[in-house]
This record gives structure tokens, C-alpha cells and sequence, in this order.
């Protein structure tokens, strides 16, 4: 029997059928489905897509609004990056058979002109450095938004005490490793007691906090995070790298160090908010402590990821960083489930949608 052509093949996709209000429920999507294209479009191509990263910055992407991206519209393919394989081309840059990364969109197969593959940000992956999951996650958007957000907007210098929350998370794992290869003390922290054995035991942190550990016997106010940054940040904090604002983002606040950095990477306790975010109530010790507060979006730095990726993917060849990918199965029909479960903080390392075989 012959191998089935792009002509036998259907493209499965998950398109935004309503903004969500909270959490993004079964009724925020449809899966649709057409035929893949038989062949690349003028200039353009055809890529099977492997598999998709699944971000807490979705959810931004899902409200209608002003942002440093525009929103995803109603009834379009939901936004997301992936890694694939190019299964047509009409583009001098691509062949068919090259392992390609880019937004591929939450669907089985990507297709678009010159202008869409500019657009997408289509680039060849080289999977000798990594595999195809570490392109979603150490040497992907989760990688580069690590290492410009710590390097460029952090301005770590060795000896000082890095702060890091969403620990076990995709960025926060990088930033902790890249932070020690720097000469920093680095305190994560995270969810559970797996997870923060995890970052101290693999990761080689000098301590996570579990924000979720019970109060000790005869405790009347209990904060693990503020008792435990009084107990590994004795000194204070020199850079926190913040990945969840609310308390926590409020409680590091009170043990800056003077000329404290402060990178503002996510907010994921706060986007499913459905009165309005919690802004930092301590912002005052900005001024006592005269330290920064600092957001930062990845795409600014996306002329540089050329770097980032040779300094990490030599990392990882000398067994100096290593990447944690939870990998979820059930093609694009898993998406909405799986989405929920990273808000939820049921991943555990950087969680990645599986669309076919890796």
C-alpha cells in the first residue's frame, strides 16, 4: 500500500470561538478542519506540525485589547509555537525535510505565502543541539525570554541572590541554571515539594521555597515565602525574576536589596482574574531601596536569539544546563484541557502538546 500523499491528509486545527471570562472553558473553542494544500503557496510552505508550546501568555493573547501583540480573533486558528516538519516548499530558504520552529498555530499542518512565513518567524532548527521538545522549551521562546530577560533587563552580577518564581516552570528552570553558571545564589520557588526537590536536587539551586507548605503546628500567621526568603535571603534580594505576580510578587518586594532589579516576565496568578489584577501593594520599597521594576517582551530581542541559542546549546552539550519538558498526548483535540492544566500548575517543567510523532 503507498504512503498517503498531502492530498489524502486532513489538517485538524482549534480556532477561538469566544473570549473567555476566567478560566478558558469548552466553549471558548471549535475544531475545524480542511484539506492540506498539495502543494507550498507562491514563495511559501507547508509544514507538519510536531509539536506545540503551550505558554501562560496564551491567555493574554486571548482578550480583546491593546497589548504588545494583537489579540488572536475570533474564529482564528489559536495563536502558539511550534516545531515541524517542512512537507512542501516553494521558498529558496526551506526544503522538504527540514526541521523548521515558528508560529505554527494550534493545527496539524501550517501553509502560507513568502509573506506568512516572514510573518510566523519560520526558521530551520538543528536538531544536533537539541531535541525537538528543547526547541519548544531551553532553546525556544521559553530559552530566549530567560536569557535577555535576565542578562539584558536583569544585569546579574556574580555573588549576588536571584530570586526566581515559577521555578519549575519553563522560564523560571533556565533562569535559576543560567543564574548559577553566572555566579549567582539562586532561590527558586514553586509549588510542592517535588517540584522544589526537583530545582535544589537537578537544577542545583541553593533553595526553593514551596509557596503552597502547610503551616507548622502552633503557626497564627504563616507565609512560607516570606519566612523562607527571611531564611535563604538573609541579606536581601538582589534581582527577583518574576513570573506569577500578586502576593508573591508583593511579599519579595519587602526584601529588596538596594539597587534591586526587578523583571517582570508574567503574571500568571493574575490572568485569570475576573476583577481586575492585583497590582503591588509594596511598590514604595522601588523608591527606598532605589531599585527597578522592569518588564520585558521576548519578540524584542528576536534579532539576538542567534546568540542565546549558541550559549545554551553549549550548555546543554557539556552537561552544564539540562531541560525538564512535560509532553502531553492527544493532538490538537487536547489543547483546551491541556491549556487549563498550566494554569492549574499541573505541569511539571515545560508543558508541550504533542500533534505527531517526535
Amino acid at each position: 500500500m503507498s504512503a498517503p500523499t498531502l492530498a489524502d491528509l486532513v489538517n485538524h486545527q482549534v480556532r477561538l470561538a469566544a473570549r473567555p471570562q476566567g478560566l478558558p472553558g469548552p466553549e471558548c473553542w471549535q475544531i475545524t478542519e480542511e484539506p492540506v494544500p498539495t502543494a507550498a503557496p507562491d514563495g511559501g510552505l507547508v509544514v507538519q506540525v510536531r509539536a506545540l508550546s503551550l505558554d501562560p501568555a496564551m491567555r493574554g493573547w486571548m482578550n480583546e485589547g491593546r497589548s504588545y501583540i494583537p489579540p488572536v480573533g475570533l474564529g482564528e486558528v489559536m495563536r502558539a509555537g511550534g516545531v515541524g516538519t517542512v512537507v512542501a516548499s516553494n521558498h529558496p530558504g526551506f526544503a522538504v525535510g527540514d526541521a523548521v520552529s515558528g508560529g505554527a498555530g494550534v493545527q496539524e499542518f501550517w501553509s502560507g505565502d513568502a509573506k506568512a512565513v516572514q510573518r510566523a518567524g519560520f526558521a530551520k532548527i538543528d536538531l544536533s543541539l537539541g531535541s525537538w521538545t528543547q526547541w519548544l522549551n531551553v532553546l525556544g521562546m521559553p530559552g530566549m525570554t530567560a536569557y535577555f530577560g535576565l542578562m539584558d533587563v536583569g544585569q546579574p552580577k556574580a555573588g549576588e541572590t536571584l530570586v526566581v518564581s515559577g521555578a519549575a516552570g519553563a522560564v523560571g528552570q533556565t533562569v535559576g541554571q543560567l543564574a548559577k553558571l553566572k555566579g549567582l545564589r539562586v532561590v527558586g520557588i514553586a509549588g510542592g515539594p517535588a517540584k522544589c526537590d526537583w530545582v535544589v536536587r537537578e537544577l542545583g539551586f541553593d533553595a526553593c521555597l514551596d509557596y503552597k507548605a502547610p503551616a507548622p503546628a502552633g503557626a497564627t500567621r504563616w507565609d512560607p515565602v516570606r519566612e523562607g526568603l527571611k531564611q535563604h535571603c538573609p541579606d536581601g534580594v538582589d534581582i527577583y525574576f518574576d513570573n506569577v505576580g500578586g502576593e508573591i510578587l508583593d511579599t519579595v518586594l519587602t526584601r529588596l536589596r538596594r539597587g534591586a532589579r526587578i523583571v517582570i516576565c508574567g503574571a500568571i496568578s493574575q490572568y485569570n482574574a475576573t476583577e481586575g489584577m492585583q497590582g503591588p501593594k509594596n511598590y514604595m520599597s522601588l523608591l527606598v531601596n532605589r531599585a527597578r521594576m522592569q518588564g520585558m517582551v521576548v519578540f524584542d530581542y528576536a534579532d539576538r536569539y542567534p546568540e542565546a541559542i549558541a550559549e545554551m546549546a553549549a550548555h546543554l552539550k557539556a552537561g552544564r544546563m539540562t531541560s525538564r519538558e512535560d509532553v502531553v498526548d492527544g493532538g490538537v483535540a487536547a489543547f483546551p484541557s491541556a491549556l487549563l492544566g498550566l494554569f492549574k500548575g499541573s505541569n511539571f517543567g515545560k508543558l508541550v502538546l504533542r500533534v505527531a510523532d517526535l
